[in-house]
C-alpha cells in the first residue's frame, strides 16, 4: 500500500510533463499542417533521377 505513495506522484508528474509538451509543441506550430506530410509521398520527385546517390543494388547486378 505504501507504493502507491511513490508511484501515484510520479504519474502526476509523467502526465504533467506530456501536457507540458504537447503545449509546447502545439504553440511552436509543430500540428499547424497536418495534410501535406501525408500527401508529399503522391508527388514525384524529379531531382531523384539525376540525384549523384550511388546505385542500388538491383542496378548494380549484371545480367547472365
Amino acid at each position: 500500500m505504501s507504493v502507491i505513495y511513490i508511484v501515484l506522484p510520479l504519474a502526476v508528474i509523467f502526465a504533467g510533463i506530456a501536457v507540458g509538451a504537447f503545449i509546447w509543441a502545439a504553440d511552436q506550430g509543430e500540428f499547424d499542417d497536418l495534410d501535406t506530410p501525408a500527401l508529399r509521398i503522391l508527388h514525384d520527385d524529379v531531382d531523384a533521377e539525376t540525384s549523384s546517390s550511388p546505385p542500388t543494388r538491383a542496378a548494380r547486378a549484371e545480367p547472365d
